[in-house]
């Protein structure tokens, strides 16, 4: 199977040379697929992933995200925090513009100015406005101004309850947008078919499940190290291909720029080695990026002495949870099931790519005879006594699942996988039905509290994501201590002992931290990324 697929690839890269392009010789595109599609172009509509890559094209925020997790300027060109923590205020550019439209006088563009934040932040907080980016301002302070103030044209300040560091971090997500309020208002939901932003592309038309076309902004504000503007190339199409291997072809055909991911593994070994790097034919043609994806995949325990079935929990004893992190070799997991796609979860609950990444803690490795000895402790020898473990999870993980089953039995502890809908199954997760499951953490914004919340004791599900129900004074005083400091290198410190706890007490099993890979043709260079997975094309060029 696999030699009749390094055959076909191989085929189809020698065709990408005759493939006609004569449509597009005088213009630029970057083609890209969305295969779960785009449901809205309005920023605080972009909860999905499809969303997310679409809006960043389209709009802007006060601040952004660069390649190193770090935030920078954006329509904010420097802001200061008070010594309390409590007020954020953000010197604005001058020259940034909205999209033309016809709202706006002569047809043309207009200025942003600190009002068009106010509105845009508080739009957001509007019930009426059913964006599911509420949250993000749930710190902020709405008996002070609302919230938020637009001191003048050029400078706008935001007002929280208490200290929140990773605030600034928040404000990077394209929920927190800049719209202009006379589009928006006359448009209504239209909106988000419609979309007036300031970014480097401006909208051009979207035929639903076909295709979306986007223009290059000719007056985007953006600069390169040059001096050249941004963006370099003239438009963006993406397709709405839903199968996998039609996606693989048209990207082997050359009629795609870019390939996110394997979604269908039967083309993984054909691209990339056991050691998870690109084949050397295909190597001749294509361009592998990779990096850390902040995504942890984790099994995770409900800490409750009696589960829904009335019986006794024996997962209670931590011993037995820390038994089944010693019982498998994650390394091995990674390079025979995932190519080596990933990190093994060899360290606490935080994922490669954080800031603060030099002072990550250690977590556990295979060790059968450990394992076998915290069970002997627990008072079960050899596993003897020991009650079947019920592990719920969903297909898409059913192969790491039965790796984990086989590896634990030889230490006595016996595994029963239970697979369900992934909607049933983060329903049974929620509502804290199963004693046993499998689930992810995908990073809402680049800061390690947002890893932490999920063992916070005020974030029990289903108000938050404390799906395990764990429980620790000394955790809970380190998460207020964190919160509360104005220095990033003691808040460091203060997440890696929590993230100390975590391993020591085993709420979770850490399976893997997750990687971002992409393929494009030779010739698409200046393709940026970071952590998040993001999509950002104002710097991407194609020959």
């Amino acid at each position: 199977m696999r030699s009749s697929l390094h055959l076909f690839i191989v085929l189809s890269l020698l065709l990408l040379g005759c493939t006609d392009k004569a449509d597009n010789t005088n213009k630029t595109v970057f083609r890209y697929n969305e295969s779960k599609g785009i449901t809205s172009l309005d920023p605080a509509q972009a909860r999905t992933m499809g969303n997310i890559w679409a809006t960043t094209q389209l709009f802007n925020g006060l601040v952004q995200l660069n390649e190193k997790m770090e935030v920078v300027p954006c329509i904010a060109k420097s802001w200061n925090v008070s010594t309390d923590g409590l007020t954020y205020q953000f010197l604005l550019r001058s020259d940034v513009l909205f999209h033309n439209h016809e709202l706006f006088e002569e047809g043309k563009g207009r200025m942003v100015t600190a009002s068009d934040f106010e509105y845009s932040f508080r739009r957001i907080i509007n019930e009426k406005t059913l964006s599911p980016g509420r949250w993000i301002f749930s710190a902020v302070d709405v008996a002070k101004n609302d919230g938020f103030k637009a001191i003048n044209d050029t400078v706008f300040e935001i007002y929280l309850t208490s200290s929140f560091p990773p605030f600034l971090g928040i404000l990077s997500m394209q929920y927190c947008s800049v719209v202009p309020h006379e589009v928006v208002e006359t448009l209504g939901k239209d909106f988000g078919r419609n979309p007036v932003g300031t970014g480097p592309f401006k909208f051009k038309e979207w035929y639903e499940g076909v295709k979306l076309v986007l223009h290059k902004n000719e007056r985007y504000f953006e600069q390169d190290d040059n001096g050249a503007h941004l963006p370099y190339i003239d438009a963006v199409g993406v397709s709405f291909i839903p199968d996998a291997q039609s996606i693989f072809l048209e990207f082997m055909k050359g009629n795609l720029d870019m390939l996110s991911g394997l979604e269908d593994g039967s083309y993984k070994d054909a691209l990339i080695t056991p050691n998870g790097r690109l084949h050397a034919e295909m190597a001749e043609k294509l361009t592998m990026y990779s990096q850390p994806f902040l995504n942890t995949e984790y099994l995770g325990f409900l800490l409750k002495d009696t589960l829904v079935s009335q019986s006794p929990n024996q997962l209670i004893d931590k011993r037995i949870r820390q038994a089944i992190n010693y019982g498998f070799d994650r390394v091995k997991m990674m390079r025979y099931i995932r190519n080596n796609i990933g990190y093994p979860g060899v360290h606490g609950f935080l994922p490669t790519g954080l800031p603060g990444e030099e002072l990550r803690v250690k977590g556990y490795g295979y060790n059968p005879s450990k394992a076998k000895e915290l069970l002997a402790e627990a008072g079960f020898p050899n596993g003897k006594g020991l009650e079947p473990i019920k592990l719920y999870t969903t297909s898409q993980y059913l192969d790491l699942c039965e790796y984990m089953q086989h590896q634990l039995q030889e230490v006595g502890i016996q595994l029963q996988i239970e697979v369900n809908p992934g909607a049933t199954h983060g329903a049974l997760v929620a509502n804290s039905q199963v004693p046993f499951f499998r689930k992810s953490w995908i990073a809402d914004y680049a800061d390690a509290e947002n890893y932490l919340s999920l063992f916070y004791s005020k974030n029990f599900t289903p108000n938050g994501p404390n799906y395990t129900l764990f429980k620790n004074e000394t955790y809970d005083e380190l998460y207020a201590a964190s919160m509360a400091t104005s220095t990033d290198s003691s808040r460091y410190r203060y997440y890696a002992q929590m993230d100390s706890i975590i391993v020591e007490e085993a709420p979770v099993v850490v399976l893997y931290y997750d990687q971002v890979l992409r393929f494009t043709h030779k010739n698409v260079s200046g393709l940026s990324s970071n952590s998040m997975n993001g999509l950002s094309l104002k710097t991407v060029r194609k020959d």
